[in-house]
């Protein structure tokens, strides 16, 4: 077989053909995959440099469906709290409405004596004041000295040397006075009250005690009532000295020139119940146990920070010591952990307290107070937390896609560039094959000569 021979400009016209149809075909191909450097061919360095940040953003924009259901968890438990507060406040409304009724649940006296009141009907007509007014010019002390309620009085004759209206048959050798009140853990005494002291200082000193207030009546008798529903006891001494007088006031020695029971001494408690407190111990009761199932609704895609679950949440695609994450450990908030306990109508037990109590319902109250700040206080945490994650969120995001970019910049094709380079090789193969056909017609030119 004879080998064909090709001119010199025939050759060199189909080598240059050939260079101009090979970088035309590359320049098509990168402007079709957008890529300078499609394979580990074209540029080793680059092509494994942008396909690990390429796998490093993949890794990153994973974790972030991770991150996003643990901004939505915090979220929830967040909600949660703040429906909690709410129901706290309804609480505090409870507590308040059931503070605000308390008429019927205060420890009561009434002091009576062998004459019914403290002042008697002659004595009255002889002064020409009421048995009320009487009663409270009426001294602490036996001004005659008899030991007993002063007759003449009756018959409009004051005794020599005295300047009260009677007295309450206290002997004139007890000129020292206490008087102790005490309701629940609160004692109030009093050593303000001497032999000329009447029995309107005995009521103005148990209205400054703050726990109880004293009046006398139109009938002339001493009537205590306890300003809260504490147990009450009101208790006057008398004696040579003033710790005699104490020790006296212990027992009660001198109540019964007021016609105060025995009772006074050892405890008086409420007779009846305020139907209003009773009226809101479901209502209490109820909103508490909101709290509860309120609390075990504010979970998220399995997990709920409000009954102590613990969130972990992962920003970066390493392991080990190098992982990045962040953990966020949930509360069990019950109304019990809260310290609201169950309102009942007498005797509480464990985890209850008696609504017809005050000082049950002051506790409550500072109980209720103390829940709040603890809430806002775990509320202040989540959005810490939720902050750092919507911080991480937004930084990933960012991450993920300069990673992305810097990788395109080693492999992604200048389209500009290609479209005008392709241009060009076009115009070249154009010009290279009216060149092969120039050299093709110089040869035929020798045909002419046969």
């Amino acid at each position: 077989m004879s080998t064909v021979s090709l001119s010199s400009g025939v050759r060199a016209a189909l080598g240059s053909l050939s260079s101009v149809k090979d970088a035309a075909s590359t320049a098509q191909y990168r402007l079709s995959t957008g890529k300078k450097v499609n394979s580990a061919v074209d540029n080793p360095v680059n092509f494994f440099t942008a396909a690990g940040l390429n796998d490093r953003a993949a890794q990153l924009t994973s974790n972030l469906d991770g991150i996003s259901n643990g901004i939505q968890t915090i979220t929830a438990a967040s909600q949660g709290i703040d429906a909690i507060t709410k129901l706290i406040s309804s609480l505090q409304s409870t507590v308040k409405q059931a503070q605000a009724d308390n008429a019927a649940n205060r420890p009561t006296t009434s002091g009576t004596n062998a004459s019914t009141t403290l002042a008697t009907a002659a004595e009255a007509a002889a002064t020409g004041k009421s048995l009320r007014d009487v009663t409270l010019d009426k001294a602490l002390v036996d001004n005659d000295g008899t030991g007993t309620n002063n007759a003449a009085v009756g018959s409009g004759t004051l005794p020599a040397g005295s300047t009260a209206n009677g007295n309450l048959g206290i002997a004139t050798a007890t000129t020292n006075f206490n008087l102790t009140i005490k309701a629940g853990n609160t004692t109030y005494t009093s050593t303000s009250l001497t032999a000329t002291s009447t029995v309107r200082d005995v009521v103005n000193e148990i209205n400054k005690s703050g726990i109880a207030t004293a009046s006398i009546d139109d009938a002339g008798k001493l009537n205590i009532t306890g300003a809260g529903s504490d147990t009450l006891t009101v208790n006057l001494g008398a004696g040579t000295s003033q710790a005699a007088a104490n020790t006296d006031a212990l027992t009660g020695g001198q109540n019964a020139a007021f016609g105060l029971a025995a009772a006074v001494s050892t405890g008086l408690t409420a007779t009846g119940n305020s139907t209003v407190r009773s009226n809101l111990v479901n209502q209490f009761n109820d909103l508490t146990s909101q709290i509860d199932q309120l609390a075990k609704d504010a979970g998220f895609n399995g997990k709920n920070l409000l009954t102590g679950d613990k969130l972990s949440i992962v920003f970066n695609e390493k392991t080990g010591s190098n992982q990045s994450k962040l953990d966020v450990q949930g509360q069990t908030i019950t109304s019990a952990n809260l310290g609201i306990g169950q309102a009942v109508n007498g005797s509480p037990l464990t985890g209850q307290f008696n609504i017809q109590d005050d000082s049950a319902l002051s506790t409550m109250a500072d109980t209720l107070t103390g829940s709040l700040s603890s809430l806002r206080s775990t509320s202040s945490s989540l959005g810490a937390s939720l902050s750092t994650v919507q911080t991480r969120q937004d930084f990933t995001k960012n991450l993920s896609n300069t990673l992305t970019a810097g990788a395109d910049n080693l492999v992604s094709a200048d389209t500009n560039q290609e479209a005008a380079n392709l241009l060009a090789l076009q115009t070249r193969q154009q010009l290279s094959q009216t060149a092969l056909s120039l050299s093709n017609q110089a040869d035929q030119a020798i045909l002419r000569l046969f």
